[in-house]
């Protein structure tokens, strides 16, 4: 009988001792992580660390962390998943099911038959999957990740013990990855900040500081991006004693992409400009070196025509950009309706030109899309109509208040609603000589 309790006082001082043991362990294996994440401000380097340690903590083969993003429409897709294995097995990816159990129920989840568990009877789980344990990543109550490991390397299901310590794990990992997570945000808005306004001043560059004077020609021109920096361009270009160049370019997209392709583009123009190009041929010769120059997703839509103000010829050729418009003295509207494939899209384009006399009292607008795309609250369009109408209107005024008139009716016609697009647009009239 004494010997039987000697026994039983040993086993009560074995469990007791590898209590102990199991809580220096977990206090070690918490200590070393603060250690190792309190500093970084690397959200993908933390995700891997948290789950390394999750991983030797709970004896697991694989683990991994899913942060859940805030889209009412979507609340558990996917943000940022980091995998780390300690197998040979193939990396897990979590299923919508669980992500959506999780994000309903936000609590510890233990799966010791995933595969026969009546709550994701749907789910066709792989093979390699015999035991899962999901714990949540909670910041006051709100679900912004899920730490998962899989497989316990004995083969056994992970128990009570595995979950309190994961959950701790969890607790003390979730304010440290949503702060390098928001850090690295913070880092990108500066960094884009900073492109932005980079890319501002190589567009303000591009834009002409002052409309050349033209003899018998009144010109304006202006150019408002919808955002900070747009993709719009424009330029009036003297050539020689008689010639004057008038260019209206829309590149691809916003920022510095689109200051960047429009600045090389501007300076390839010039050069051909310079070298006494037709208009067709300086197309042509933009495309080729802007083809094999820039990335396969750059393009731009161009127009550019030469003025000759001693004939008063004006001889054009367009790149896929939308048709200018000629407004006779007695109000009469003609479209330049002459076409051609964007520049930078495929390689080797032939252009081709046309031309057309610009009499006493004609105005020729040269404009972006932005201009009659623009749109009110309605969703309506402006409409090259409307646009029609109000040069028409004001086409004994001069360029400047043409320009002026123009944009104050878009802008009514808007509402106040923020452009969708940039805008711009080049106002060319020929003076009447009394």
């Amino acid at each position: 009988m004494t010997k039987s309790r000697e026994n039983q006082s040993k086993d009560a001082l074995f469990d007791e001792i590898k209590k102990l043991r199991r809580a220096v362990s977990e206090l070690s294996i918490l200590n070393d992580l603060a250690r190792e994440i309190g500093a970084s401000t690397n959200s993908e380097k933390i995700m891997q660390r948290v789950i390394n340690r999750s991983l030797r903590a709970v004896n697991a083969e694989q683990g991994t962390i899913t942060l859940v993003g805030e889209d009412s429409a979507d609340p558990h897709k996917t943000l940022v998943r980091d995998m780390v294995s300690s197998s040979h097995h193939q990396p897990y990816h979590i299923d919508q099911a669980l992500l959506g159990w999780m994000h309903l129920n936000k609590k510890i989840l233990a799966l010791s038959d995933p595969h026969h568990d009546h709550r994701f009877a749907g789910v066709h789980w792989d093979e390699s999957v015999h035991s899962i344990l999901c714990v949540p990543l909670l910041i006051k109550s709100k679900l912004i990740g899920i730490l998962i490991v899989l497989n316990k390397r004995d083969g056994a299901a992970f128990d009570q013990d595995d979950e309190r310590l994961l959950a701790i794990i969890a607790a003390q990992s979730a304010q440290v990855i949503d702060n390098a997570r928001l850090y690295e945000e913070e880092q990108k808005y500066i960094q884009m900040q900073e492109e932005l306004r980079l890319a501002r001043e190589i567009q303000l560059g591009l834009l002409p500081a002052e409309i050349p004077k033209i003899p018998l020609y009144d010109i304006a021109g202006k150019s408002l991006p919808a955002h900070q920096v747009g993709g719009d361009y424009f330029d009036v270009i003297p050539v020689d004693d008689e010639t004057v160049a008038l260019c209206v370019g829309d590149a691809s997209g916003h920022g510095l992409a689109a200051a960047m392709l429009m600045a090389n583009l501007q300076a390839i123009i010039k050069s051909q400009i310079y070298s006494k190009c037709s208009p067709e041929e300086c197309l042509q010769r933009a495309n080729t070196i802007l083809y094999q120059n820039t990335q396969t997703n750059c393009f731009a839509t161009f127009f550019f025509g030469l003025l000759n103000y001693t004939t008063h010829s004006f001889v054009y050729a367009n790149a896929g950009h939308c048709y200018p418009i000629l407004i006779k003295s007695d109000g009469t509207a003609t479209e330049l309706a002459l076409s051609g494939v964007l520049l930078s899209f495929v390689p080797d384009i032939m252009y081709e030109s046309s031309s057309t006399k610009i009499d006493p009292g004609d105005v020729l607008a040269i404009f972006s899309d932005g201009t009659f795309e623009s749109q009110n609250s309605e969703e309506e369009q402006y409409g090259e109509t409307r646009l029609i109408d109000v040069l028409r209107t004001h086409r004994k005024q001069d360029a400047a208040t043409l320009l002026a008139e123009t944009f104050h009716s878009i802008q009514s016609f808007a509402q106040n609603r923020p452009q969708d697009d940039d805008m711009t647009l080049i106002v060319v009239k020929r003076v009447e000589v009394v």
